[in-house]
C-alpha cells in the first residue's frame, strides 16, 4: 500500500465552512492554502480609494474577508491566533498553481452541480497525480460529481463531509463514489481519526448522508409532535436538552443557530429525493414552519426565529420565544413536569433515559412518542444508508452531540419494549428487529473479553466493532483489569505495567474519596507496577476540588478539619511529583482548580486539544490551595534568564493566577504556562489520547526513570515583588476596579508567589512555600466575603465549576 503523508491541504470555497476547514488544517500543522472567486465588481470603499478590479488587494477581497470574518468568529475556529499564518489565501484565477503541490484539495464552493463540476475541471488542470480530491457536500449525489474527470480523479475522488463547527463537532462523513478506490478510504478514516481528531463514519451515497438523514428527520417530527402534545417552545427544548444527554441549545435553539432555512432546504431534499421514504410525511413542513419561512424569520442570521432577543422596559435584554399558534413573541415560562423533578438526582444518563420514557405525565408522553418514531426509522435505514447499526449512533454522536445514539437509547428501553411501543402508534418498524427479538437477542451491543459487539442484520449475530488495535476504551476492558476501586475511583491495569486511574463523581471533582484513590494508584504503582495515568472519561477531565465541602467545613469553622484536608491534597500532588514511578496526566475539556494542580504536578501531560485549563480559585474567594500557587512561583523562577526584568516575567505568571485565566485550547495553555513546552505534548484526537498517555508513561519507565529530588532552588523575589503587588492592587481598588475583598486575595497570592516578606531575592524550597500556600488558604477562608461567595455560588448550582 503507498505511504500517503498530507503536508499541504487546499480549500476552495472560503464560506463559512470552507474558512472553518482551513483553519483545523492549521490547527493540526498543515500547511494551507485557501481559495475563492474574484469579485465581479467593486464594493463601496474601494471605489472611493480609486482601486480596480485588477488590485491584488480587490481580487482576493472574497476569501480574504471571509477568512478574517472566521477567525474573529466565536467560539474561535482556531487554536491559537499564530496558526492563522499557515493559511495562504488567493484566488480561482490567478492562484490555481498554488495547487500543484497540495496532497489533499477539497471543495466547499455552493451547493449547485454546475459550479462544483466547473471547479473540478479547473482543479484537474493543476492538481498532481495522485493527490486527494474530495467534496464537502451536504447532499448531491457523489457519482455525479466526477463525470468527464480523468480516471486518476476518480479513482482519488469521494465525499469528505465535515460538521460546522469543524473545530468543535467531532463527525467526518466519508462518502465513496462507485470507483474510489479503497486505500483512499482506508487513508481518510485513518488520517481523520489520529490526526484531525474525527469520528470518521463510512456513508453510503444517500441524500443527506447519514447525520443529517436521522437528525433533520428527528427534528421534523418533533415538529409535527409538538403541535399534537400542545407544546411550547421552551418545553420542547427542556425535554430535548442536557436531560436527555443532548446539547443545551436543544432543539429550537439548534434550529435558530443553523439556520432555519437551511432546515427546511434539506427536508425538502430529503423528501423530494426518497419517494420510498416510508416517514416521508415527517418532511412536509408544518404551517407555522412555512410561515416563518416566509416572513424570513431564520433565526440569528435575521436576528429573530424560535426566540427573539429585545429589551423590555427598563432597557434590559430579553430572550423571548415564539408562540406556535399565534406566531407572537412572549416571554419565556418557566417549564416543569413530574417527570423532569423525578429523574433531577439521576446523574448517569443511562440510568436517568428509561425513567425519562417511562415518566407518566406529558413529559413521559412526548418521549415515548419521539422515541417510538425514532426507533422505527433508524430501523428502516438499515442497509440503506448504512449497513450497521454503529455507524448510526457514532453519526448521531459526534454529528449532532448525542450522547447516546438511537440504537444505544433503545437498548436502555429494551428492545422488546420499544418496537411494541412503536408498532401501537402506528409506526413502520423493520422486520430485522423482530426476527432479531425472535432469534433470542435482547440488544443491539454487547461487550465480551474486551471487545464490544454490534448485531448485524445481515449475517444474523453479533460482530466486533472494529477499531484499531492500540486504542484503549475504558468501557470495553474486562472487569479483570480492576485492581482497586472505592466510591468515586477506579484503578485499572492497561497493561504493559502501566495503571490508570479514574473517578466518576459529579463533574469529575476532587474529594476524599478521589484523593484516596490517587494516593492508592500510586501505593500500587510502586510495589508492582511501572507507571500511572490519570485519565476520565465523561464531559470534563475535572472541574476541580470539592468547594462545596470546603465551605461547609469553612462555614462551621471547622478549621483543623480544614488544615487537614488541604494538606492531604498538598500531599497528594507532591506525591505524584516525587512518586518512584513515572505519572503522566491526561487531561480533555476543563481541568479546573484542583484539576489544574494535579496535572501541574505530573511528569507529563498528554492534553487533548479541547483543554480549558485554569486556576479559578480567585472566582471563590481564595487562592489555589493544593500546590497551584506554590508551583507557579516555582515555574517563574525556572523562567528567570540572566539579563532579563525578573519583576516582567512574575507579573505575567501573577496575573494568570490571578485573573484566573482558563486556557480557551491546549496550546493557549502552554502561553499561560499551565503546559511545559518541550515536556508536555498536545494531541487531537480524543479516542487516541488514552493509549498515547499510556505509551509516555511506558517511554519515561524505559528511558529508566528516577525518582526526583525535591526542590530546594526556588528563586523567589521578596519585597521586591511584593512591592508592584500592593501597589497594583490598591491602585484597582482605588479605581473601582476590584472590591476590597479582591485587594485582599491579590494581596494573599502575591505575598505566596513572592516568597512572603523577604528583603532580598532568596532561594526557597517546596515546603516552604506550600506552607506558605496552605496558610494564607486558611486564612481566606475564614473572611466573610469568600463565604459569601461560596454561599452564592452554593446557591445558584455553580459551586463544582469552581
Amino acid at each position: 500500500m503507498k505511504k500517503r503523508t498530507i503536508r499541504k491541504a487546499a480549500v476552495i470555497g472560503s464560506g463559512v465552512m470552507g474558512s472553518r476547514i482551513a483553519c483545523h488544517f492549521a490547527n493540526v500543522g498543515l500547511d494551507v492554502v485557501l481559495l475563492d472567486i474574484v469579485p465581479f465588481e467593486l464594493n463601496e470603499k474601494e471605489k472611493a480609494t480609486g482601486k480596480t478590479l485588477d488590485d491584488p488587494g480587490v481580487r482576493n477581497r472574497i476569501v480574504n474577508e471571509a477568512l478574517d470574518a472566521a477567525l474573529k468568529s466565536n467560539p474561535s475556529p482556531i487554536y491559537q491566533k499564530s496558526f492563522a499564518s499557515r493559511i495562504k489565501t488567493g484566488n480561482l484565477t490567478d492562484h490555481l498553481d498554488l495547487l500543484k503541490d497540495c496532497d489533499w484539495i477539497i471543495e466547499a464552493v455552493t451547493e449547485r452541480l454546475d459550479i462544483k463540476k466547473a471547479v473540478y475541471e479547473k482543479v484537474e488542470a493543476y492538481r498532481k497525480p495522485g493527490s486527494l480530491i474530495t467534496t464537502n457536500t451536504s447532499g448531491i449525489p457523489i457519482n455525479m460529481l466526477t463525470d468527464g474527470r480523468s480516471e486518476d480523479f476518480r479513482k482519488h475522488f469521494c465525499g469528505t463531509h465535515f460538521f460546522n463547527p469543524p473545530r468543535y463537532l467531532k463527525l467526518l462523513e466519508i462518502i465513496p463514489s462507485k470507483e474510489t478506490d479503497p486505500e483512499v478510504l482506508s487513508f481518510f478514516t485513518d488520517y481523520g481519526q489520529r490526526y484531525l481528531g474525527k469520528i470518521v463514519v463510512h456513508c453510503k451515497d444517500t441524500p443527506a448522508f447519514i447525520a443529517n438523514r436521522i437528525g433533520v428527520y428527528s427534528i421534523q417530527a418533533l415538529f409535527h409532535l409538538v403541535n399534537e402534545l400542545g407544546l411550547t417552545v421552551e418545553e420542547v427544548d427542556k425535554l430535548t436538552g442536557p436531560v436527555l444527554g443532548r446539547p443545551k441549545s436543544a432543539t429550537f435553539r439548534t434550529c435558530d443557530v443553523v439556520g432555519i432555512d437551511t432546515l427546511v432546504h434539506v427536508a425538502n431534499g430529503v423528501r423530494d429525493n426518497c419517494p420510498k421514504d416510508e416517514a416521508k410525511h415527517a418532511f412536509e413542513i408544518p404551517d407555522y414552519l412555512q410561515k416563518m419561512v416566509a416572513n424570513k424569520w431564520f433565526g440569528d442570521k435575521t436576528k429573530q426565529g424560535f426566540y427573539k432577543k429585545t429589551k423590555n422596559e427598563t432597557g434590559a435584554t430579553e430572550i423571548l420565544s415564539l408562540d406556535l399558534k399565534t406566531l407572537e413573541y412572549k416571554p419565556q415560562k418557566k417549564t416543569k413536569f413530574a417527570t423532569l423533578e423525578l429523574t433531577k438526582p439521576i446523574e448517569n444518563l443511562k440510568q436517568r433515559l428509561p425513567m425519562l420514557y417511562n415518566g407518566s405525565d406529558k413529559a413521559g408522553e412526548f418521549y415515548k412518542k419521539s422515541f417510538a418514531g425514532l426507533f422505527s426509522y433508524v430501523s428502516n435505514r438499515i442497509p440503506e444508508i448504512s449497513d450497521s447499526i454503529y455507524s448510526i449512533d457514532d453519526a448521531m454522536r459526534a454529528g449532532f452531540g448525542w450522547q447516546l445514539g438511537p440504537f444505544e437509547s433503545w437498548d436502555l428501553i429494551g428492545i422488546e419494549k420499544g418496537l411494541k411501543a412503536a408498532s401501537a402508534l402506528g409506526h413502520q418498524v423493520a422486520p430485522w428487529i423482530q426476527e432479531m427479538i425472535s432469534a433470542g437477542h435482547s440488544s443491539f451491543y454487547k461487550v465480551e473479553k474486551g471487545k464490544k459487539y454490534f448485531y448485524d442484520h445481515s449475517s444474523k449475530s453479533y460482530q466486533i466493532i472494529p477499531s484499531p488495535d492500540k486504542q484503549i476504551v475504558l468501557d470495553q476492558l474486562s472487569e479483570s483489569a480492576i485492581v482497586w476501586k472505592n466510591s468515586g475511583t477506579v484503578i485499572r491495569h492497561l497493561g504493559d505495567g502501566i495503571l490508570c486511574c479514574t473517578w466518576n463523581t459529579k463533574m469529575n471533582t476532587i474529594g476524599g474519596e478521589v484523593l484516596e484513590g490517587l494516593n492508592k494508584a500510586i501505593d500500587l504503582a510502586e510495589k508492582e507496577y511501572r507507571g500511572l495515568v490519570l485519565y476520565n472519561d465523561g464531559d470534563n477531565f475535572s472541574a476541580g476540588a470539592n468547594v462545596g465541602m470546603i465551605f461547609m467545613l469553612a462555614a462551621e469553622q471547622d478549621y483543623d478539619e480544614l488544615d487537614m484536608a488541604v494538606r492531604l491534597f498538598q500531599k497528594t500532588v507532591m506525591r505524584m511529583r516525587y512518586s518512584s514511578i513515572p505519572v503522566v496526566g491526561a487531561p480533555h475539556n476543563l481541568a479546573l482548580g484542583g484539576g489544574c494542580e494535579l496535572n501541574l504536578h505530573v511528569d507529563k501531560v498528554v492534553a487533548h486539544a479541547e483543554l480549558y485549563m485554569g486556576l479559578v480559585e480567585f472566582g471563590v474567594g481564595v487562592i489555589p490551595g493544593g500546590g497551584g500557587t506554590k508551583e507557579f512561583a516555582l515555574r517563574t523562577s525556572d523562567e528567570f534568564r540572566d539579563g532579563d526584568i525578573r519583576l516582567n516575567t512574575f507579573r505575567n505568571r501573577f496575573l494568570t493566577v490571578g485573573q484566573a485565566k482558563v486556557s480557551t485550547s491546549a496550546y493557549e495553555a502552554f502561553e499561560l504556562g499551565y503546559l511545559r513546552k518541550g515536556i508536555d505534548e498536545v494531541v487531537v484526537s480524543r479516542e487516541w489520547q488514552l493509549a498515547r498517555a499510556k505509551e509516555a508513561c511506558q517511554e519515561l519507565a524505559d528511558a529508566g526513570y528516577t525518582q526526583p529530588v525535591m526542590r530546594k532552588d526556588i528563586t523567589v523575589l521578596g519585597q521586591e515583588a511584593l512591592g508592584i503587588v500592593y501597589v497594583g492592587a490598591n491602585s484597582m481598588k482605588s479605581g473601582h476596579y476590584i472590591s476590597e475583598h479582591d485587594q485582599l486575595i491579590s494581596e494573599k497570592l502575591g505575598f505566596v508567589m513572592a516568597g512572603g516578606d523577604l528583603s532580598a531575592n532568596t532561594q526557597v524550597s517546596e515546603t516552604y512555600l506550600l506552607d506558605l500556600e496552605r496558610k494564607a488558604f486558611l486564612e481566606l477562608c475564614t473572611q466573610r466575603k469568600t463565604l459569601e461567595r461560596m454561599q452564592s455560588l452554593v446557591t445558584s448550582g455553580k459551586i463544582l465549576r469552581n
